[in-house]
Parts: structure tokens; sequence; C-alpha cells
């Protein structure tokens, strides 16, 4: 049996499974995009969309099939796993070989699917129509236990800014290279007793932080970034391997000055390392 690994979109309108050999990459904006780095079968791609002025009105996904059906004369009607949708198929020629752009377009709750996936001719579909399977929609003012998923996109991206602003501020002060490693522990200890980030300064706060968790992943196997969805809360995260253990950028730094507590990074940095579960 495949094993699967959860997406949650950003803003965390729906979530899906998707195989656990599979990655997300970078698309165009709004659109997500999967499929297996090693062994290719296939790009999967998913956008979804609401109405803008009434997020749970439920005849704009009956409004967009409509539409869809009438304008596209490629497109039939057709059920899958109980939703309508709108089906339609692309064939086209890239070099030497000929592909199909299977577009499913599809509607549950308030939410309209649009769904494609682009394989080389007479390739299987099953795994695109299972990720379809598992689409489940995240009710809107519903109250969600906290969950962590593999690291998205978005956080990669913030986890990237982040480590920059702080290998700016590092050659900045000390015209040396940040390394995310235990000698640039004190570097940033520097950085925040010299007292010119503002208090209120968030996102300069957690790029402290990100480092911190930049050099625990550097020094130390078995700890892995992940997405935490928390509410309305969504950032990337420090997990170490299947256990409990946590370290969440946020709180190494920001959380302690927002509550006036003196940061001091070798101390926290060593508490992580006592923390972790012995093999």
């Amino acid at each position: 049996m495949q094993a699967y690994k959860k997406f949650i979109s950003p803003g965390a309108w729906f979530s899906m499974c998707y195989p656990s050999s599979w990655v997300e990459a970078e698309d165009g904006e709004s659109t997500f995009l999967f499929y297996d780095p090693n062994v290719w079968s296939g790009n999967f791609r998913i956008s979804s969309y609401r109405d803008p002025k009434n997020p749970d009105n439920i005849s704009f996904v009956e409004n967009f099939l409509r539409q869809e059906l009438k304008e596209n004369p490629q497109a039939r009607s057709m059920e899958v796993n109980g939703l309508s949708c709108a089906y339609s198929r692309d064939e086209f020629h890239e070099n030497g070989h000929n592909f199909v752009t299977h577009v499913w377009i599809m509607g549950m709750g308030s939410l309209v699917f649009d769904c494609s996936f682009t394989v080389e001719e007479g390739m299987d579909v099953k795994v695109a129509e299972e990720i379809i399977a598992s689409l489940q929609i995240r009710e809107t003012g519903k109250k969600y236990p906290p969950e962590l998923i593999p690291v998205r996109l978005s956080e990669i991206y913030q986890i990237n800014e982040g480590y920059e602003w702080v290998a700016q501020a590092v050659k900045k002060e000390f015209r040396k290279e940040f390394q995310a490693i235990e000698e640039d522990l004190p570097k940033l200890q520097q950085i925040i007793d010299k007292g010119d980030i503002a208090p209120k300064n968030k996102e300069a706060w957690i790029s402290l932080g990100i480092a911190i968790c930049a050099i625990l992943a550097n020094e130390v196997e078995g700890f892995e970034w992940n997405t935490l969805i928390d509410g309305n809360r969504e950032a990337p995260v420090l997990k170490y391997r299947d256990s409990e253990l946590v370290v969440d950028p946020m709180k190494l730094v920001w959380s302690r000055v927002r509550n006036g507590l003196p940061c001091l990074v070798n101390e926290e940095y060593q508490e992580i390392l006592e923390s972790i579960p012995q093999q």
C-alpha cells in the first residue's frame, strides 16, 4: 500500500493527501504543483476558488461548473467520487513525446477545485484520482486542532527569508559568513545584546529563531522542517524524528522579547539538545 502525506492549503481552505515520495514544487500563484522527483509519473496541479463576496455561497459552485461546461466544448459532465465534475483532456506533443493533461473541475461545499494531471499518453491516472478522492474542505470559522504537515513552499520561503536576514546581519556586524553551525551562536547573541533590533520588530526576532533552528538542523541528525497549522497561524517549525519534540522559531526569541524575558541563545540551544529523546 502506497504511503501518503498531508497537504493543507495556505489559508487552510482544504486538505488532501499525496504520495510520500512526491514533493511540492513552484508553480503559478495560488496553484499548487506536486510530482515525484525521482521517478516521474505525472504533474498534479490544484487550485481552489470561492465567491470573494460570500465565501459560504454554495451556488457559486453550481454556477461555475455550468459556465465551464458552456464555454469549454471539450468538457463533459461526469461524477468523481460523488461530486459533480466537468472533465476535459488536452493532448500535446513535446520533445518527441505525446502527453495528455486531464482536467477535473468540481465543487465541494462552497469551493471549486480545478485539478489537472499531466502524463505521457497511455500512463495511468489512478494516483491523481486517489489524490482527488482525499480532498476535504475545512469549514470557515471551525476550530481545528493544531497539525504538523510536511513543510510547504510558503514556509520554505519564510525560512529562506529569515535565514538571509540573519546572514546579512552577521556579515555586516562581523564581516564573516553565517554558516549555521554552533560556532555562530555567540554571534547571534551579540546581535541581540547590541540592542539595535526594535522590540516590536517581530519579523527580525523570528528570523533569529529560524537561524537557531537552522543550526540545529545542520548539527543534529533527525531534525526536519514542518509546517504548523494552528488556527490562523501557519508557520515553519522544527520536528525531531517521530518524537513529540517540536522547536518553534517564534517561541525561541520573539515570545521571550514580547514578554520582557532575556534571550540567552546558547542556554536555549543546550536545553533543546538535552530534551532530544534518547534512541
